[in-house]
């Protein structure tokens, strides 16, 4: 049982939408900023033990059936996250589709004001883009998933990746920035 979901609903927080036999565990954390539950969709079946945030100015999390998201896991949203079915997120993995912050040293510093003072702010540039993970791929513990990129079906995450351009189905990608390292569909010959 999740006490922190039971919480916030309780308080009528916006929280998530989920699907049958969704389990939030002990650890997992719904930050739903934006305000609106919709915002947030978990498939059936899945289990979450991460966070999933969406932002003030924007933000939509859509997770598949029969995913794991696992312990300290964030998925930060301002634009868009699409995450298909039986994903496999590991540990302390990372998923943004923005920069979090501004550029502007100056920027960045209006944004925390706002933060600390008032909130996440409903109207700023982070330079939102989509994020898709496809069916059955594999994050790695401790990987990164930049904004903008697609991962193809049954791609690979090396443990430790950073990943900032698209990946193709059936591939397996390792380091910083990733790299193909195979093809999965060699592997089967």
């Amino acid at each position: 049982m999740n006490f922190d979901y039971h919480l916030q609903r309780l308080f009528g927080r916006a929280t998530c939408r989920l699907g049958p036999g969704v389990r939030l565990l002990r650890t997992a954390r719904i930050r739903n900023i934006r305000g609106n539950s919709d915002c947030i969709r978990i498939g059936a079946n899945s289990i979450i033990r991460g966070e999933l945030t969406t932002f003030a100015h924007g933000g939509k999390i859509e997770i598949g059936s029969w995913c794991y998201v696992g312990e300290s896991a964030r998925i930060w949203s301002g634009s868009s996250i699409t995450i298909g079915d039986r994903v496999l997120i590991a540990h302390s993995v990372n998923v943004f589709d923005n920069l979090t912050h501004p550029i502007s040293a100056q920027e960045r510093h209006k944004q925390i004001r706002a933060i600390f003072t008032q909130g996440h702010p409903r109207e700023i540039d982070l330079d939102d883009q989509p994020v898709r993970i496809e069916d059955d791929a594999w994050i790695g513990a401790g990987s990164f998933v930049m904004r903008g990129v697609r991962i193809g079906a049954r791609a690979i995450i090396a443990a430790g990746s950073v990943v900032t351009k698209d990946v193709e189905a059936d591939t397996t990608v390792a380091g910083n920035p990733a790299q193909v390292i195979k093809s999965l569909l060699e592997a089967r010959v």
